[in-house]
């Protein structure tokens, strides 16, 4: 199986970040739409531009340039210190909204991140579910991302940097030669200024310049150098996403809909399919969970959640939809919803849980259908069973119309 890779880039994460904090806290001017960078202290005449506006960047302000010259090139530029406070706390944010798709996430840095879903598709395209982060991402927090698809980290990075903001890119092996290799040598992941003027001389202008040269040219040029861009050229990456191997404190899913629902049959089966979801991760890491949250967000954007304390911690399906089902009808009213979702909390293992008698025969007789059930998923595919009454996420659009 071909592994599937998701490169999630925030669009001028600096700038944004401080953007939506002073909005949230009053501000009427959104310093996204005025000349603006990020930076240090102007007065000390030191600092350089960590951020800027799209404004500034049409004024040819650049990243990495003293603030000095920046000014030099817009008199009436505003400038805002840095507060990495803010950063790391929208950061984790996002952070914490990928990690309901995937348990193998590697934050390459503060503003990106790497996901691994090969195991996680659970029959849906990754195209679709790169726009449904993208489209959360903007709706939850007020910033925007880059998404790159691959089937490797380098060509999920490559693409993700393809044209911003607020795009979706893939690109898989059989689209090197038409998206990648056309581009300017400078723009492959790891080549630097230094090595620009030597691959000149070698007549490689372009990436695909490159892939094309004899690995063993570069090899005596370069070193092992040589043979990594070469292979990157050539979009070989064998490098595995890094992620903290630790327990989650929650796990959870939610799922925008494809139009508005009011049907609350047809919600409670897609309540009942990122149920299915969420326990089968909880099972995995061989947790039990005492507390359900449910949350829908309606058509006019509100958002509302109930949560509830269970009487015993427990992964089953069948007792944690039952749980989340009643919280659905506590919560909803009739408005029609745009998005449904489901998270579990006060995490456990099962020695630390206490049972009574009649908790113990119950949760053990729900966990064997449960073994079963995720036996035969891990064998056959995800969706190779389904629970009666379960919509398929991927199928919504047909079956609602």
């Amino acid at each position: 199986m071909e592994r599937i890779i998701l490169h999630v880039d925030v669009n001028n994460a600096f700038l944004s970040w401080t953007a939506v904090e002073r909005l949230k806290n009053g501000e009427k001017l959104d310093i996204r739409t005025i000349p603006a960078i990020i930076g240090g202290d102007e007065k000390q005449r030191k600092g350089v531009v960590l951020a800027k506006s799209p404004i500034a960047k049409k004024l040819g302000i650049q990243t990495g340039e003293p603030i000095y010259f920046a000014r030099k090139k817009c008199p009436n530029l505003q400038i805002y210190k840095s507060d990495f406070k803010v950063y790391y706390k929208y950061s984790n944010s996002l952070y914490n909204l990928l990690s309901e798709y995937t348990d193998k996430i590697e934050r390459f840095s503060i503003d990106e991140c790497f996901m691994d879903m090969t195991n996680y598709l659970k029959n849906r395209k990754p195209y679709d579910i790169a726009l449904e982060i993208n489209r959360r991402v903007k709706e939850n927090f007020g910033f925007t991302v880059n998404i790159g698809i691959a089937n490797n980290k380098l060509l999920a990075k490559m693409a993700s940097d393809f044209e911003k903001p607020d795009k979706i890119h893939t690109l898989y092996k059989s689209e090197l030669s038409t998206k990648m290799w056309p581009l300017p040598v400078s723009d492959l992941f790891m080549v630097g200024k230094k090595s620009l003027p030597k691959l000149e001389k070698m007549h490689i202008k372009t990436i695909g310049d490159l892939a094309k040269k004899e690995e063993l040219d570069l090899i005596r040029a370069f070193g092992k150098y040589g043979k990594m861009i070469w292979e990157y050229a050539n979009g070989i990456d064998n490098s595995e996403v890094i992620f903290e191997e630790q327990e989650p404190k929650c796990i959870g899913n939610s799922v925008t809909l494809p139009y508005d629902f009011s049907d609350i049959e047809k919600i409670e089966e897609v309540l009942l399919s990122i149920t299915e979801q969420t326990t089968y991760r909880l099972r995995k890491h061989e947790l039990y969970a005492s507390v359900v949250n449910v949350q829908i967000k309606t058509k006019d954007f509100k958002v509302f959640s109930h949560q509830k304390k269970m009487d015993t911690a427990t992964n089953s399906t069948k007792i944690i939809y039952e749980e989340s089902k009643k919280l659905l009808e506590e919560l909803y009213k009739g408005v029609p919803i745009r998005l449904i979702g489901i998270r579990v909390d006060g995490l456990s293992h099962k020695d630390e849980i206490q049972l009574s008698i009649f908790d113990n025969h119950k949760n053990d007789k729900q966990e064997k259908i449960d073994a079963v059930i995720d036996k035969i998923k891990d064998k056959y595919g995800y969706n190779s069973i389904t629970r009666a009454g379960k919509v398929d996420l991927e199928e919504i659009p047909d079956k609602l119309k």
